[in-house]
């Protein structure tokens, strides 16, 4: 863990990375055991922890269906999926923006950022499934009860009607295989050309792949704060904030962020990866410390604006955060804030500390469970209400989620040369001095 000299050899650029047969079987028993977990976790909620929920449904329109605790299961596959999601797709993002400004110095790296989207049809699929699925979609979105946009029901919601024509099921349906479709297409292609001129050394498919991150860029740029609303805010459909799509990008790319990290990191580990000098790297700090801190202004920003402001109709998000159900949610709020702000900006501040392979995984680590709970306490009151809690049945989904996506980007990384060897800007990169 020494700190690493500047100046080093350039080793060779032919790595190939081996997806052993008992490094699969560890994450597939690794998942198994994230699904019991989760199957103990809710017959040990059903069992002893249950009570029914009277809809504590306040200024906010609550739930007219008081929550259970498959409410709790629900609310972790659509929270897991959204969060993993995220991960995954800014790898597409990180390539993009430094594709469009024709940045070097992330080159020798760029093969794990690129393997990350990979992931992004699972849980794709699992939030598709939910959303189709009638009781599901109840349970995460309390606009598509019925009734609720029709005058002359007694669910009848004035507010929820008035947004009717943007949360509307064949809409909001679209909308999502939009950005499932667009995103992992545009991925497909920015590989896909990666590839190519790995393979014939052509400037032509550098200037492809830049070409689908300037659209990636400007779909992105719409479709990151319309999949916010639509993922995270419509569960809580009678509160607002115009920050809203900023700050759930920003808690995106901060972990996807610290997610690569921590897979470069551990790659060096295991003798791979010997050409990302600790300048790649010590950028890459930079980038996780500064998005640390905009998650943080984002996050008290809207904080402070409805606090101030004093509108009860925006006030509820944040009381039932940090007094509604029994106080269940106020830890994980607190802890947000520790995690993914004050930790990282200690850690990360000092130069030498972004240089240093413990503190860049203590900085990954709580980011990456820090932007969890971010996510968690996002969603987990406007879905599974009184019944939330961070128990077996939480671990065992995210244990089982992040297994699966460890397996996709073992897999993706063992299929390519892990430099991008033919890139234009690689010596750039070998020779990154800061």
């Amino acid at each position: 863990n020494k700190i690493m000299a500047h100046k080093h050899e350039i080793p060779s650029l032919d790595e190939s990375f081996e997806f052993s047969s008992s490094s699969k079987r560890k994450l597939i028993i690794s998942a198994i055991i994230g699904v019991v977990l989760v199957i103990l976790g809710y017959f040990l909620v059903a069992k002893f922890g249950h009570h029914e929920a009277g809809h504590e449904a306040g200024a906010h329109g609550g739930g007219h269906h008081g929550a259970t605790v498959f409410s709790r299961l629900v609310a972790n596959l659509w929270m897991n999926s959204v969060y993993f999601i995220g991960i995954s797709v800014v790898g597409v993002f990180f390539l993009s923006y430094n594709y469009v400004a024709k940045a070097g110095w992330y080159t020798s790296f760029k093969r794990v950022p690129e393997a990350f989207p990979s992931f992004v049809i699972v849980p794709a699929l699992i939030m598709l499934g939910l959303f189709l699925y009638p009781e599901t979609r109840n349970i995460i979105f309390h606009w598509t009860h019925h009734g609720i946009m029709d005058p002359a029901s007694e669910n009848y919601d004035k507010i929820i009607a008035g947004k009717s024509w943007y949360l509307n099921f064949g809409f909001f349906l679209v909308r999502m295989i939009a950005y499932f479709a667009v995103w992992y297409y545009l991925w497909i292609q920015i590989r896909k050309n990666s590839l190519l001129e790995d393979e014939y050394n052509d400037l032509a498919y550098y200037n492809k792949s830049r070409f689908y991150s300037k659209l990636f860029l400007i779909f992105f740029a719409v479709t990151s704060s319309t999949a916010a609303w639509d993922f995270s805010l419509s569960i809580d459909t009678h509160w607002f904030s115009t920050m809203f799509g900023w700050y759930h990008l920003a808690s995106w790319h901060v972990a996807g962020l610290a997610a690569m990290m921590l897979t470069i990191l551990l790659l060096k580990d295991q003798g791979y990866l010997k050409a990302v000098n600790f300048s790649a790297i010590h950028d890459l700090g930079k980038l996780m410390f500064g998005f640390s801190v905009f998650w943080a202004y984002v996050w008290f920003s809207q904080f402070l604006l409805i606090f101030y402001a004093n509108l009860p109709e925006e006030t509820i998000y944040f009381q039932e955060r940090l007094s509604g159900y029994g106080g269940r949610y106020f830890w994980p709020f607190m802890f947000n804030i520790v995690l993914n702000f004050l930790f990282p900006f200690l850690i990360l501040m000092a130069r030498e500390s972004k240089r240093n392979v413990t503190f860049l995984k203590l900085a990954t680590v709580s980011i990456l469970i820090g932007h969890w709970l971010d996510f968690y306490q996002m969603q987990m009151p406007g879905i599974a209400k009184d019944q939330g809690g961070i128990g077996l049945m939480e671990i065992g989904t995210t244990l089982t989620f992040a297994s699966v996506f460890v397996y996709f980007i073992m897999s993706q990384l063992s299929k390519a040369n892990l430099i991008a060897k033919n890139h234009p800007f690689l010596e750039e990169s070998l020779h990154h001095d800061i």
